[in-house]
Parts: C-alpha cells; sequence; structure tokens
C-alpha cells in the first residue's frame, strides 16, 4: 500500500512538473517552473533534473538570485542555465543558453532573436525608452519606427511592461524573446555610451573654445574636478569595449560637417555604430591621443601611438591613427587581439583541402607564400598564426613590419622608418646577411621589395608577404607588374 501511494506521489509530481506544456493559455507567468517544463517538454533535461530544478528554486531561490546579477537573479531560464545540468541523451554536453530561451519560448508561443547589436539605432532606441525602464523589465525597443515594434525580452509575461510599451509607443509590438544576459548587455553598452556623450556634451558646451581642448586638459592637470573629463573617460570605454566585445578590427572616428561617425571594420566591412556631436568628438580624440601619448595639442599634422586596454583577463593593443581631414582630426585605430596569435590555422576558418594545402606550403624550405585580400580581411592575423606555427629554435624567425603590429618574442621584428631611409626593401637587404630561416615582409608595396623578396626565396628562405589585392589570382598579375620576370616568379612563388 505504502509503495502504490509513493508512486502515485512520484507520479504526481512529473504530472505537475510537465502538466502546463502545450497549453499555452495556462501560463500567466514565467516561473522557474515553466522554464523547467519547457526544457522537459523540449527534451533538454530529464524529469530527474526538471524536479530538481523545480525543488532547488524554491528553497534556494534567494542564494540563487545572490549569484546573479539584480535582474538576471529572477530569471527562469538563466536560473535554469546556472544549475550546468549535462543535456539529456548526452554524456558531458552542458545546456545552451539559447536551448533554454528557445524552449521557453516555444511553450509561450514567441519566436526568438539573436540580437544583431550593428542593426541596432542606438539613438531611437535611447529615446524611445528609459533606460531604468529597460533595465527594470529586461525589454529592448529593436525598431521603434517600426510597426508592429520588435521588443526584445526576456519575460514577455511581464504584461505592465507590455501595457506601458503599447501606451508610449503608440502602435502594436512584436515581442521577441532574447537571453536575459545579451538583453542587459546590450542596455548598459547602448545607455551607457550615449549617457556619457550626451552628459559630455552639455558639460563642453561651456567650454569658450572646443577646437582647442589645451585649457581642458591643463584643468585636469591641475587636479580640478572636471565633469565633463569622466564622461569623456566612460565614454571612450564604452566604445572600446563595445568594439572588443564585437571582434572588431579598426574602429573610426570621421569629423563630418554637422556630427562626428563611428564605424566598426568587422570581417572587412564598415558598420556605423554611432553618431554624435563634433564638440564631443574633439574631446574624445584628445582622450585617445593622451592614452597613445600622442601631443594632443598638435592637430594639424598625422600622428601615430599605441594603446594597450585590458579587455576582462586579456591585454589588447590598440594602433592609433590620427588625420587632419576637412572638418577636423580623424583618428582610426587598429585592435590587434593578443588572443586571435594563439589559435590554429583551422580556426581562422581553414578547414580541409585548404587548409591541408597551406600547411604544405607551410612545410616548404623556401619560396614566397603570399596572403592577399582586402583590408580588414585577417592578412595579418593569418601570417602571425602561420610564423607562430612555424617558430621553434631550430629557426631564426624575422619580421619586415611598417609599424610593427603585434611584439612576439618568438620573432626579430624590425619597424620600417621611411624617414631615416629604413625601407622595406632595405630591411630586407641587410635582413639576407643576419641568416635568417623564414621572413616575413609586412606587404610588398614596390618593384625593389618584390625583387629582394624573390632573392630571398632564390637564397633558401620562406618568405611570407602579403599584397593588397581583391582575389588571389590577381596576386600574380601585381607581382608580375613590380618584378617584370615571370621566370624568376614561377620558381619562387609556391602559394
Amino acid at each position: 500500500m505504502a509503495d502504490n501511494n509513493q508512486k502515485h506521489t512520484q507520479g504526481s509530481r512529473r504530472n505537475a512538473v510537465a502538466e502546463t506544456v502545450g497549453n499555452k493559455r495556462a501560463v500567466t507567468s514565467l516561473t522557474v517552473e515553466v522554464a523547467a517544463s519547457a526544457c522537459l517538454a523540449a527534451g533538454l533535461v530529464t524529469e530527474k533534473q526538471a524536479r530538481y530544478a523545480v525543488e532547488r528554486a524554491k528553497i534556494q531561490r534567494a542564494k540563487v538570485a545572490a549569484s546573479l546579477s539584480e535582474m538576471e537573479g529572477d530569471d527562469p531560464a538563466t536560473i535554469i542555465y546556472s544549475y550546468d545540468f549535462v543535456k539529456k541523451g548526452t554524456e558531458d554536453q552542458t545546456l545552451d543558453y539559447f536551448e533554454i530561451v528557445e524552449a521557453v519560448a516555444k511553450k509561450l508561443g514567441y519566436s526568438t532573436i539573436h540580437i544583431d547589436p550593428l542593426k541596432l539605432d542606438s539613438e531611437a532606441i535611447v529615446k524611445s525608452l528609459p533606460k531604468a525602464f529597460a533595465l527594470k523589465h529586461v525589454a529592448l525597443i529593436l525598431d521603434p519606427q517600426a510597426d508592429p515594434a520588435p521588443v526584445a525580452m526576456s519575460n514577455p509575461t511581464d504584461f505592465e511592461a507590455l501595457h506601458i510599451l503599447r501606451a508610449k509607443l503608440g502602435k502594436r509590438l512584436k515581442i521577441l524573446m532574447a537571453p536575459c544576459g545579451e538583453i542587459l548587455h546590450l542596455i548598459r553598452e547602448i545607455y551607457g555610451f550615449k549617457t556619457s556623450v550626451a552628459a559630455a556634451e552639455k558639460d563642453l558646451s561651456q567650454l569658450p573654445d572646443i577646437q582647442n581642448l589645451e585649457q581642458f586638459f591643463a584643468m585636469r592637470s591641475e587636479g580640478d574636478v572636471d565633469l565633463s573629463d569622466s564622461h569623456i573617460v566612460r565614454a571612450v570605454d564604452h566604445l572600446l569595449r563595445y568594439a572588443f566585445d564585437q571582434r572588431a578590427s579598426d574602429i573610426h572616428i570621421e569629423p563630418k560637417r554637422e556630427q562626428c561617425l563611428v564605424r566598426l571594420r568587422i570581417d572587412g566591412v564598415l558598420h556605423n555604430v554611432h553618431t554624435f556631436s563634433r564638440r564631443v568628438q574633439s574631446a574624445i580624440v584628445s582622450r585617445i591621443k593622451t592614452l597613445a601619448r600622442m601631443d594632443i595639442a598638435e592637430k594639424r599634422l598625422p600622428q601615430d601611438g599605441r594603446i594597450k586596454a585590458q579587455y576582462g583577463d586579456t591585454t589588447v593593443e590598440l594602433r592609433v591613427s590620427t588625420l587632419p581631414v576637412a572638418f577636423g582630426e580623424k583618428a582610426v585605430l587598429r585592435i590587434f587581439d593578443p588572443v586571435l596569435l594563439d589559435k590554429e590555422l583551422s580556426e581562422l576558418g581553414l578547414e580541409g583541402r585548404d587548409l591541408e594545402l597551406v600547411e604544405g606550403f607551410l612545410a616548404r624550405p623556401h619560396g614566397i607564400f603570399l596572403v592577399t585580400g582586402p583590408t580588414g580581411s585577417g592578412k595579418t592575423t593569418t601570417l602571425y598564426t602561420a610564423l607562430k606555427k612555424l617558430s621553434t629554435e631550430e629557426f631564426n624567425v624575422s619580421t619586415v613590419e611598417d609599424p610593427i603590429e603585434n611584439i612576439c618574442a618568438e620573432f626579430n621584428q624590425v619597424g620600417v622608418n621611411h624617414q631615416i631611409g629604413l625601407t622595406f626593401a632595405n630591411a630586407l637587404r641587410t635582413l639576407l646577411r643576419q641568416d635568417p630561416d623564414i621572413i616575413m615582409v609586412g606587404e610588398i608595396r614596390d618593384s625593389e621589395t618584390a625583387h629582394m623578396a624573390i632573392q630571398a626565396a632564390l637564397t633558401g628562405h620562406l618568405v611570407l608577404s602579403t599584397l593588397h589585392t581583391n582575389n588571389a589570382s590577381g596576386a600574380v598579375n601585381r607581382l608580375l607588374d613590380m618584378a617584370g620576370e615571370p621566370f624568376l616568379l614561377s620558381s619562387t612563388l609556391i602559394g
């Protein structure tokens, strides 16, 4: 009799966990119980794991919430994700955050979305909804101009938020579910940057001569408290962090007639991400120049500098270049992520036959191996990854670069300096007397450098370099134009 009662109790408990599966109308609020039953119905967890999640959430709700951020601590999908459940049917694969969100969305009858930050109009988003409301309800309006307006939420059963959003926008809403952590991260980045810029604009408007910021920074050096200083610092920090998050290779800060445009180069393509006033642009560029130890008073001549920034546990190096253009100083920051240098060639997108070919080229004792492509396509990253693979105690690896892009202890790196006559060709000519095994030339730009690279390959050295061409076949014609000797090229160019 006791066994029958125990079985009945266990069966009732299982039914309680899964009773709302397929019954969307029964769900009036998103709870851990609802999320657990959704994962159970989707085949992501076992009944035992679902029961554990429900029971632990009831007993340790306060403890779980305290271990997460204030908003994420109340999110059922995040709570279940924090348990590190092994996915049903696998031995060691843990549950993916987005899989949990998809299961919950399916149960509630909503679609999910992976938010692309580059497609968001940050200025329109900030104007459409207060930051406090967005954080409280974990809601982000993706396109305020659209009808219906798409809204990313982690909890679409937050009826108070839905009512306010409809009233504020005056239009229909298209609710899309996204991970709570992803929405909160975007809210902090978008609102944080725009808030810092707006505050800086207000404070900087009191300066009599915004194009000449020596007085502004003199105040800071004298120890006076200047509000706009902290706003500009935060704005630059937000901008750098956002670029790092998006895996951008370059940041462009471009002054225009009425405003300033910030663009990021991602996978070789530039994307508009921010706009703000030229008043703030001048201060932001001055802040960047200060970090790069450049002369902030000199705005008439181009300047170059370097910045080392901390991103999590990683130190990221940035190369800064400024150039006076029609409406002010343009700044371009090239980002060098040291994590990329620790990757294998297979992690850079090379696979199958392509990977075999490249590894075969690099195994040759001599010859010229070229990496081609447009700006920001990953030429330098590919070369550094190849050099890391080749760099051993048995080989002398030397590079000639303009400028040195990443400092690597394994290489002997030479930085080109045209002012004193240290060109690619001159440096390469001298390197050949330094007993090198492998030579990397940052770029073959002229016929003299092309001839020296061919001579190096003919004398038993492996030469790696880049060319700015739109495709691989174009590299042959480009080299022929510069070198002019097809028979030499055919015997040295290996790939």
